[in-house]
């Protein structure tokens, strides 16, 4: 049934957020360090890529530790930063 607006608070259900805490199978680690590995390969720093991104500096280098669980938009402008697709930044995570 398509979504009609006129359900109530009780009848829909939301998802937990997932923290980054929770990735046992460190998949934000692999994806953080392909990201670091593609902006090393263009010699560009944390820094510059954070800029080319449009992604805050700080927010930038949780996203390569790992600590932060990156959107998919966020993916897409690393990517378009790096000058890759986001499937390639996948690939070379592993995932």
């Amino acid at each position: 049934m398509p979504w009609s607006g006129k359900h109530s608070r009780a009848t829909i259900r939301f998802m937990k957020r997932i923290s980054g805490k929770l990735d046992k199978d460190h998949h934000l680690v692999r994806f953080g360090e392909a990201v670091r590995a593609r902006r090393k390969a263009l010699e560009l720093s944390q820094e510059a890529l954070a800029d080319c991104a449009e992604i805050d500096r700080s927010h930038m280098g949780k996203i390569e530790r790992g600590e932060r669980n990156i959107t998919f938009l966020n993916i897409v402008r690393i990517a378009n930063a790096v000058q890759c697709k986001p499937s390639d930044l996948l690939v070379d995570a592993g995932l």
